[in-house]
């Protein structure tokens, strides 16, 4: 087996990297991919740094025994608390996932902008590194407590979840936003709640396309993207009850429950 076919790895805290793989999956059909669901230990939106680096080097160990030519880091809590310390420790290439406030910031006509987040993302450094460049814009930072939690439970149309996020919407668009930014692999799984709340002037932006074009752009950089016309497996791993999991992927795969 030659380096091109060995699979990109993902993990997340749980379910909702499977929104990035998805897009992954979309754009490149051929590549072979192992997705690891932390779901024991999610969310990883309020542990304290140190913990979710711990966390982010026990998964991408379990992924690098996989052969894994690739991290995807699907994971916006895991990415701006420990990339730095992933890049540093383990020589495979690794891709992020930011919260995508640069279109938002760019395309606002009411230069106000809302980004719902976990606490873990908006208190990063890197997080405030990069609104630092946008200090023109109004951007209202909203922390999604709770929002993780009802997910991995799989009570997404739940009384409780659309009580949640008016509560977190609703100063939003007395602000006038236009954009709202997604900065939680698991609120795109919301899109359809969310919508019913916000005025239909007000754009949603998640971070998924981008990140799989440029898990693309890197694949042919490091001349390791898989050129084989087969269609790619998919192994999905959880280390909780694998329900959820498979009901996310609308029961079209099956979920291993592996202890990790």
């Amino acid at each position: 087996m030659n380096n091109t076919t060995n699979p990109i790895g993902l993990f997340d805290s749980g379910v909702g990297g499977t929104s990035i793989w998805k897009e992954i999956h979309n754009l490149l059909p051929n590549e072979n991919t192992i997705y690891l669901a932390d779901s024991k230990n999610a969310p990883y939106g309020m542990r304290p740094k140190e913990e979710i680096v711990e966390l982010s080097y026990k998964n991408t160990e379990f992924l690098l025994e996989q052969n894994c030519k690739m991290i995807v880091v699907a994971c916006n809590t895991a990415t701006t608390n420990a990339i730095k310390e992933l890049r540093a420790k383990y020589d495979v290439p690794f891709i992020g996932i930011e919260p995508a406030i640069k279109p938002a910031a760019s395309f606002t006509k009411t230069q106000t902008i809302g980004i719902l987040a976990t606490k873990g993302t908006l208190n990063s450094e890197l997080f405030h590194k990069a609104v630092l460049n946008y200090k023109d814009i109004k951007i209202i930072e909203q922390v999604g407590h709770g929002l993780v939690k009802l997910i991995e439970e799989g009570s997404l149309e739940s009384a409780e979840m659309k009580e949640l996020l008016e509560t977190y919407l609703e100063p939003m668009i007395k602000a006038n936003i236009d954009y709202l930014v997604l900065g939680c692999s698991h609120y795109p799984y919301l899109i359809p709640q969310i919508k019913k709340i916000l005025p239909q002037s007000v754009k949603i932006i998640d971070s998924g396309e981008a990140v799989a074009k440029q898990t693309k752009n890197v694949l042919i950089y490091q001349d390791i993207l898989n050129t084989s016309s087969q269609r790619g497996y998919t192994t999905f791993y959880t280390n909780s009850n694998p329900a959820v999991l498979t009901n996310i992927l609308e029961n079209q795969y099956e979920v291993e429950e592996k202890d990790f």
